[in-house]
């Protein structure tokens, strides 16, 4: 087809950005983030040449939490896995659509990955969750550059006059004769409703705050609420203290009620826990003693996250049943290909969380597959700043049933945004809860 495209070009590069304030998220404590980026040069068989822009927040506590291996140790294990794999794809001179590039590509990132933790003598492999981070700023930077190089989105190049191939050998039997087009919006959303995170070490009211920033952005959940008009709050959890969680969603709910929006707005929360619990009772506990102590808090849950362990496959009595006949329970670590997809539905769960840093291509396929199987469906981020929030915002708002995105970067690293807001003010200068994710609309992924 003339609009495949060749690699002609990769570049890759690092940069740090220390967080304004550390973030707690299962039990971890991150101050800061690298960011890789990938510029590409494309050509397509008609001759034209793009750069196409990927990048992605490098989060090793998440993707590779590890009990053997340093913090320090995983950070330059994924980073030089996703050097040598943009090295390879240009070496390996694959050509076709970016979603037939990406799934070939993919096939190389466990080799390296062996290769990497072999020559740093790490005692542990490399999680999948942790190769499909290394390979997403390549993958963005791939749809990016099609998309510019030939002067349209990319999200309007999935049907069969682009792709090669139908859906099947990526989804499997019951996606025969059906495309990526059929799933995924060619123009974005005009607005959506952005979640703020709740961190656990974040202060909801003045009396939390033990020590100011003084940097001038809002130090509380209170503050950030009358700043942003917010309505969405994701809000993390402990997991392993009943107690304090339970204190924690009705603090919040108390919080978002006695602001200016007041309780008639139409709140949404969302609960995090990291894989945490020990298994679906705990949740359910939670739930029955959050409404012994407030009148409204479980009426405004959108979603559970992620109670338990990632490995499904190790802990099939991690069963999701019971939870999700009271309310939406979706896997996020644990999705990490079609078999982890469907192992979760086995096991009680109803709905998936999707995120670019597992890979543009792997998000497009999951979102399809979730529209399939009538699944809910939501977008996070891995606390994305600048080219990589934006990324993210615009899979949200191509991808329909997604009703809001995650954007914390603006929260705990505002400085990895300058130079961006300028281009997309509606993006970043937030005064009543939602993006302007109508402003993506540009050739490429958007930005």
């Amino acid at each position: 087809m003339l609009s495949n495209i060749r690699i002609c070009d990769l570049q890759t590069n690092i940069s740090k950005h220390p967080y304004r304030t550390p973030m707690k998220f299962g039990g971890r404590v991150v101050s800061g983030v690298d960011v890789l980026e990938v510029r590409c040069t494309v050509e397509t068989k008609s001759g034209r040449r793009a750069e196409g822009l990927g990048s992605m927040t490098m989060g090793n506590a998440w993707s590779w939490p590890s009990q053997v291996v340093s913090s320090d140790q995983t950070l330059a294990a994924i980073e030089t896995l996703a050097q040598r794999h943009a090295a390879a794809a240009l070496e390996a001179k694959v050509e076709g659509h970016p979603l037939e590039i990406c799934h070939t590509l993919a096939k190389l990132l466990r080799p390296i990955a062996a290769e990497v933790t072999q020559e740093a003598g790490l005692d542990e492999a490399m999680p999948q969750l942790a190769c499909l981070l290394a390979a997403s700023p390549l993958e963005a930077a791939l749809f990016d550059a099609q998309g510019k190089a030939l002067g349209t989105s990319s999200y309007r190049l999935l049907g069969k006059d682009y792709v090669d191939s139908d859906l099947q050998p990526y989804l499997g039997n019951d996606f025969a004769g059906r495309y990526l087009d059929e799933f995924v919006s060619p123009q974005p959303q005009a607005s959506m409703p952005i979640y703020h995170l709740v961190g656990a070490l974040d202060p909801l009211t003045d009396a939390d705050v033990d020590q100011a920033v003084g940097d001038g952005h809002p130090e509380t959940l209170a503050a950030w609420i009358e700043a942003d008009g917010l309505t969405h709050l994701k809000i993390k959890l402990a997991g392993d203290d009943l107690d304090w969680d339970i204190d924690r969603v009705a603090r919040v709910s108390r919080v978002a009620s006695e602001s200016s929006r007041g309780a008639k707005t139409d709140w949404r929360f969302s609960l995090d826990f990291n894989e945490r619990c020990a298994n679906q009772q705990y949740v359910i506990d939670m739930l029955q003693g959050v409404a012994k102590v407030s009148d409204d808090a479980n009426g405004r849950i959108q979603y559970v996250e992620q109670p338990t362990h990632r490995d499904l496959a190790r802990f099939p009595e991690n069963t999701m049943h019971e939870v999700t006949k009271m309310l939406p329970v979706v896997i996020d670590e644990s999705l990490v290909d079609l078999e982890s997809l469907h192992l979760s539905r086995e096991l009680g769960y109803s709905g998936i969380a999707l995120k670019a840093c597992k890979g543009h291509a792997e998000a497009l396929l999951m979102g399809a597959a979730a529209q399939h199987y009538k699944l809910f469906l939501c977008v996070q981020d891995l606390t994305c700043i600048g080219a990589n929030f934006l990324h993210s915002a615009s899979l949200a708002a191509h991808i329909p049933t997604v009703a809001a995105i995650e954007g914390n970067g603006r929260q705990y690293c505002p400085a990895g945004n300058e130079g961006w807001e300028k281009k997309f003010p509606g993006m970043f200068e937030i005064t009543d809860g939602t993006v302007e994710t109508g402003l993506l609309n540009g050739p490429g992924l958007g930005y």
